[in-house]
């Protein structure tokens, strides 16, 4: 067996597609690569990712996906480092940092509306993909640099998040090759010159901005602080530029996925936007009633952001872990040092697990009895375990806010140019998404 035919996958755009035909003609556990296993069955969650039982071994990251500065962040960190960062991280995630952080999350929102019923009065057309993008970068910005990245003041991308989006592909790329022997050297070689540049030009922009946060002399309700409090205690520099790269981006592009996919899928469904429509109106007097805390008693939004998830998944593709010792995975015997690994999508589409696996149904999460028997433990988009999401809840929150506000604003309907939205998706560890194209109808009743 040899590496080739999975990093063509990988690289393809549709590695997800292939990964759930080989578990439809093999079964729950697949051997996709000389030293890989994907497990598709819902438990697989907590046998792979999950709390080891005493004495055994944590499943940690697979070392040669995670690389360079990726050693020294939460989500590519060894053990040791993982429970350290965690807790000093924590504290800028907790129920109390959520609500002193509003503010800076309502100015953001409220600014969003404004601009979208500028820029989609006359009834043209919006592209919804870049309003959430710049939305949720300039919350992230605010929250972790200390100063917004004004993507959406300007209506344009600031060139340190242009660049995340450039190079999803090549980043595909460059995590297929590590597999291969010389890969740094192969890399390296086939990494451009203007790439490269970019690469620098990103890293120095970051170390710029955090230094300038560290600078600031009183205390700040966001995700740095506790780590600025912590550095040189129990936090390095390394740790602290590295952390703030990957907690802007893991909390920002996911959610605006996420976002944009569950608006593609309620544009497409008009009983569920109506439904859901409702709720919200039901449950606000007024927009200002709208913020993180009155909009998690959303039952129904949250049903719908949750099989929204399911049918599109912010992180499609797998991220590998390595056993550290041989032993048993479920009920079947993994040599030590095999890479085994989860792939959502797959698993959230698998017609075994869920009825109608096809179709975006949010009823399934509510009670429904026609999906009493949908294995729904089988959708953890944020991981389980020790190093799933840390933010998730805050994740949520966020993601209920942006939809609740835009929903109480504004009807919904996809312009003919993305009816196939959904399908014309490229899948690598993120997904590559094309133009999502609205019109945003200003509510009559407000």
């Amino acid at each position: 067996m040899t590496q080739i035919p999975f990093s063509l996958a990988w690289t393809s755009g549709a590695g997800h597609k292939k990964i759930y035909d080989l578990h439809q003609i093999y079964g729950d556990i697949v051997r996709v690569a000389p030293n890989e296993l994907s497990f598709g069955y819902p438990e697989a969650w907590e046998d792979v990712m999950g709390h080891r039982k005493r004495g055994q071994a944590e499943n940690g990251k697979d070392p040669d996906f995670w690389r360079g500065n990726d050693i020294y962040t939460l989500v590519g960190s060894d053990r040791e480092r993982h429970s350290r960062l965690r807790k000093i991280l924590s504290h800028g995630f907790s129920a109390q940092a959520m609500m002193e952080q509003q503010p800076v999350f309502q100015r953001y929102v409220n600014t969003m509306m404004k601009k979208l019923r500028e820029v989609s009065s006359g009834g043209q057309s919006v592209e919804m993909t870049q309003w959430l993008n710049w939305a949720t970068f300039d919350m992230a910005g605010d929250l972790i640099f200390g100063e917004s990245f004004d993507c959406l003041e300007k209506a344009q991308y600031h060139p340190w998040v242009k660049l995340l989006y450039k190079h999803i592909e090549g980043f595909a790329v460059s995590t297929a090759l590590i597999r291969y022997p010389f890969a740094d050297t192969i890399i390296k070689l086939m990494t451009p010159k203007h790439v490269a540049q970019d690469i620098k030009a990103h890293s120095d922009f970051t170390k710029a901005q955090v230094g300038k946060r560290m600078a600031y002399e009183n205390p700040r309700p966001d995700f740095m602080e506790s780590m600025i409090r912590a550095y040189e205690k129990g936090v390095n520099h390394a740790e602290l530029l590295a952390n703030a790269h990957n907690l802007i981006t893991g909390g920002s592009e996911t959610t605006a996925t996420t976002l944009a996919g569950t608006i593609y899928l309620l544009g497409t469904h008009r009983p569920i936007l109506t439904k859901l429509y409702v709720e919200i109106k039901e449950r606000f007097q007024s927009e200002e009633d709208i913020d993180l805390l009155s909009v998690q008693k959303l039952e129904y939004m949250f049903a719908v952001l949750h099989e929204g998830l399911r049918v599109y998944p912010a992180v499609p593709a797998a991220i590998p872990r390595k056993t550290s010792e041989a032993g048993m995975i479920g009920n079947h015997y993994v040599p030590a040092n095999t890479i085994v690994s989860i792939w959502p999508w797959p698993m959230f589409h698998n017609p075994k697990f869920f009825k109608d696996a096809e179709s975006f149904v949010p009823e399934r999460w509510l009670g429904d009895p026609k999906y009493e028997d949908d294995k729904r433990v089988a959708v953890q988009p944020f991981s389980v375990g020790p190093r799933n999401c840390i933010g998730k809840n805050l994740a949520y929150a966020e993601m209920r806010l942006i939809l609740a506000k835009l929903i109480w604003n504004f009807d919904i309907d996809i312009d003919p140019r993305s009816e196939e939205w959904l399908e014309k998706n490229t899948a690598f560890l993120l997904w590559e998404k094309p133009d999502l194209w609205v019109r945003l109808t200003p509510r009559s009743d407000l």
